[in-house]
């Protein structure tokens, strides 16, 4: 055993003092960094509200000739108000904010305040696209609001906390940080309309239509979707940026509906050898593999193989960018699109065309649903023709409801529209009945659809047995 002497004692003595002031220095460092929400909580939380609706009764499928007897056996189901989702007061009058598919088919709404008072909203505008709801409601006296921020100031790596009604557990309080910006959903299949905020903050169903806040107690963003493997929380969170919101909110207010810019081309991603193969530096921008006939993009002068690495002065990184760079232009502006062509960057304007309807954005309330027509689970219409010339589709049929059935399992989506079925070309409605009629019972059957400006096939399993 080495024995201690009083110079060793002081030494170790020392290096302990030294390492506890230490520690307790970081923790100190550690606790003045952490942020305090308890505030902003109680500043902002009363302008935070729970959405309600009612929803049509069910009826399980009795319709008017059944007969008195089998309706005494079917008891009624009465309509209660079901709590869906969250949202906010952006004035004082009472327009409130929150998520399209909160509030989607609705026969009535209702909106609870932090006080537990309940008021009737009306809707003003529904956007599918942004996944957006505008709501008034009815009020005599002033509400408490949000105060509006800018998403496009936010940071990665930014405190955020979210305030909404998860479950039903109305007013929960949940924080994180911003862990990126302008995110592309991967089922979005150039349809993105929105840049999305990835967060790790925990938001659950319920939280949709609620609001993001920064530190400074500002709204900078709507809790819409989760990515999620269990149906819960799973650490990846996406709100919509308050900037696109408030666009939406302009033009709902002023027209009740929503306009968007569409240039007419189908992109794809350029990866590390198409981008050698063009010779350019480094896998950026959004190749164009097709250009629409009568196309904004055709009129540019823009071609099959051109790359857009810049549109209207901002930088087109990853082909998912474009999408929504272009729907937030109002149509009839012209733009500067810089493309990359056989070795040379070259600017062209382009006066930016409006991009077709996938279904109208409504003014009043949502119509309920029909029962489908057909063993698919289908309910179409004839083709427009203004949509067909916008999407380069001579014939077809366009999708406007997907129910329960062999569509919605092949993941066809309303406002697909429908060119060929079991490679049969589709020119009208009858003649996709016809075809419907006489599919193979039990069989699978391919489909060929046009979104978003690409096509794609679907397989179809098709009932052995008609419902």
């Amino acid at each position: 055993m080495i024995p201690l002497t009083l110079a060793s004692v002081r030494r170790i003595t020392l290096a302990w003092l030294w390492a506890s002031t230490l520690t307790l220095l970081c923790a100190g460092t550690y606790a003045v960094e952490l942020p305090d929400f308890t505030r902003l909580v109680k500043e902002r939380a009363g302008a935070v509200v729970n959405i309600s609706t009612v929803r049509p009764a069910r009826n399980y499928g009795l319709g008017e000739d059944t007969p008195d007897w089998l309706r005494r056996f079917v008891p009624d189901q009465p309509r209660r108000p079901q709590s869906l989702g969250s949202g906010f007061i952006i004035s004082a009058d009472g327009y409130v904010l929150t998520n399209y598919h909160v509030v989607e088919g609705a026969e009535e709404v209702i909106v609870r305040m932090n006080d537990r008072r309940e008021l009737t909203a009306d809707i003003v505008g529904l956007d599918e696209r942004s996944d957006l709801a505008l709501l008034k409601v009815v009020t005599s006296e002033p509400l408490p609001t949000v105060e509006v921020g800018s998403s496009g100031k936010l940071e990665v790596g930014e405190w955020v906390l979210a305030i909404g009604s998860p479950f039903g557990f109305n007013y929960s309080v949940t924080a994180g940080i911003v862990s990126a910006k302008g995110r592309s959903l991967p089922d979005d299949n150039n349809e993105n309309y929105v840049p999305f905020i990835q967060t790790d903050v925990a938001i659950n169903p319920g939280n949709s239509g609620g609001p993001l806040f920064n530190l400074e107690g500002e709204v900078v963003g709507i809790n819409s979707q989760i990515y999620t493997r269990t149906g819960g929380f799973m650490g990846v969170s996406f709100a919509i940026p308050i900037d696109v919101a408030m666009e939406v909110v302009d033009q709902l207010i002023e027209t009740g509906n929503v306009s968007r810019g569409w240039l007419g081309v189908m992109i794809q991603s350029v990866d590390r050898k198409l981008a050698q193969s063009f010779g350019l530096e480094r896998p950026a921008g959004a190749l164009v593999s097709r250009v629409l006939t009568g196309s904004p993009a055709e009129a540019a002068g823009i071609v099959e193989g051109d790359i857009i690495v810049r549109f209207n002065d901002l930088e087109v990184d990853l082909s998912s960018d474009l999408p929504h760079l272009v729907g937030r232009v109002r149509a009839g502006t012209t733009v500067p699109v810089v493309i990359f062509r056989e070795g040379q960057k070259r600017s062209l304007p382009v006066k930016v065309g409006e991009l077709a309807p996938r279904s109208k954005s409504q003014v009043g309330r949502a119509e309920p649903a029909r029962p489908a027509h057909n063993v698919l689970g289908l309910e179409v219409e004839e083709l427009p023709t203004e949509l067909g010339d916008r999407e380069g589709v001579e014939a077809g049929v366009w999708v406007t409801r997907v129910h329960q059935g062999p569509a919605m399992d092949a993941k066809v989506r309303r406002g697909d529209i429908i060119v060929s079925l079991n490679q049969q070309t589709v020119g009208s409605v009858s003649q996709f009945n016809e075809i419907v009629a006489a599919l193979p019972k039990g069989d699978r059957v391919p489909m060929r659809v046009m979104r978003g400006r690409q096509e794609r096939y679907v397989s179809l399993r098709v009932p052995a047995f008609a419902p």
